[in-house]
């Protein structure tokens, strides 16, 4: 245990005890017919492998002949998780009904995430599948409870639930007609949508390995069908994000590849392991919405797009201005007219924008003659304009758009 072997896994797997293993998780070629190379941060380590098969004939055998031995290590408890993509799913699938069993399925697990890519015709690829197939019925399994969603009402947080004669599900009563209140609120069990960030390029987890998967999903898998001190096997464990993440939360594990780049970096990752914590997962994806909604109305018919993580824009419109970006901020509450325009202005520069707008909501301190207003234009915001007639004499023109 706790081993990381170079070879094809075909040979390796047949040196390991039969029902031995807990977990099984690999990330195996995607039938892509590409080669896939990609460079670490520093660029002095290339890393690559080749995933042409020429035809799906070769690649289903290829896996199922693979795929019949992780069968015989797992032990009766133990389960398989398979990562694939449209290219291969529909063999993969087939494979596992046959050497696993349609009954042992137990779900279709999407990774979903956001990441840029080149435009093309057609919707953008952001999930990957993992098909999720359990040895038998009697598989470990914990369940993971997340929060309740914002729309869910209280009562269904609150009360006891059961099925009326007809198999409704009804709210449950006592003998005086009173809601019975449920157990300890946990949470909603883990659905089989999970959205976790694809790894940043610019993040410290990254090794520069073509397929490399968040340890964040790696340890979501092993907490949900494992124990502490259970093994856990990755037959083609690539830059070792499987065995890395097991050793994170005390299990054993084996990890398998023919690449000896890939083997000597799964064991440097395992003595120095890096992960990068997602505060989108931490604080939800509201924290990131810090623009201001009401401000930003003031731009309702042209086509803008909200900055959610920058300290000097807030928006950016759609339509160019010169063939650079149009940068949109909004004064915040606490802030004078001048410290927003220096920050504005330093996006300007940084973005390299010829036009910036800056919405005005509060007269918090003077307008400094030290700020160059070059490409800036300042808006008050309707609040700021109705304060502003309010306070003069009613029998006043004023010009709200000055």
């Amino acid at each position: 245990m706790n081993k990381i072997f170079k070879g094809d896994c075909i040979k390796q797997m047949k040196l390991i005890e039969k029902k031995s293993v807990d977990l099984i998780y690999l990330d195996p070629p995607f039938f892509t017919e590409k080669k896939h190379t990609l460079q670490n941060r520093e660029r002095t380590k290339e890393f690559s492998f080749n995933d042409i098969w020429g035809s799906n004939k070769e690649y289903a055998s290829f896996l199922n002949e693979r795929m019949l031995l992780m069968h015989n290590c797992l032990k009766d408890t133990g389960s398989i998780f398979i990562h694939c993509d449209k290219n291969g799913e529909h063999i993969i699938r087939a494979i596992l009904d046959k050497i696993f069993g349609e009954n042992n399925f137990q779900s279709e697990i999407i990774w979903s995430y956001k990441r840029w890519s080149n435009s093309k015709k057609g919707l953008l690829p952001a999930h990957q599948n993992i098909y999720f197939y359990s040895k038998t019925k009697d598989f470990k399994f914990n369940t993971i409870y997340t929060a309740y969603s914002e729309t869910t009402n209280i009562d269904q947080i609150l009360q006891l639930r059961t099925r009326d004669e007809h198999n409704k599900s009804i709210y449950d009563v006592d003998e005086k007609g009173r809601a019975k209140l449920g157990d300890n609120k946990r949470g909603v069990p883990l659905n089989d949508v999970w959205e976790i960030p694809y790894l940043n390029p610019k993040a410290k987890e990254r090794v520069g390995y073509p397929t490399q998967k968040p340890l964040l999903l790696l340890e979501r898998i092993i907490e949900l069908t494992t124990q502490k001190g259970d093994v856990v096997l990755d037959p083609f464990c690539g830059s070792g994000t499987t065995c890395v993440a097991a050793k994170l939360l005390d299990r054993k594990y084996i990890g398998i590849d023919k690449s000896s780049e890939a083997v000597k970096l799964t064991l440097n990752r395992i003595d120095n392991p890096i992960k990068t914590n997602s505060n989108l997962l931490k604080n939800g994806r509201a924290s990131y919405v810090n623009s201001d909604k009401d401000a930003l109305g003031l731009l309702k018919g042209i086509e803008f797009n909200p900055v959610q993580r920058n300290n000097g824009i807030d928006a950016i419109l759609v339509e160019m201005y010169e063939n650079t970006p149009v940068l949109i901020r909004v004064q915040k509450k606490n802030e004078t007219i001048t410290e927003a325009a220096t920050c504005l202005l330093k996006a300007k520069k940084t973005k390299r924008s010829k036009k910036v707008i800056l919405i005005q909501t509060n007269e918090i301190g003077l307008f400094s003659e030290n700020v160059s207003h070059d490409g800036m234009i300042i808006l008050q915001a309707p609040s700021l304009q109705i304060t502003k007639c309010l306070s003069k004499k009613a029998n006043k023109i004023i010009n709200v758009n000055s």
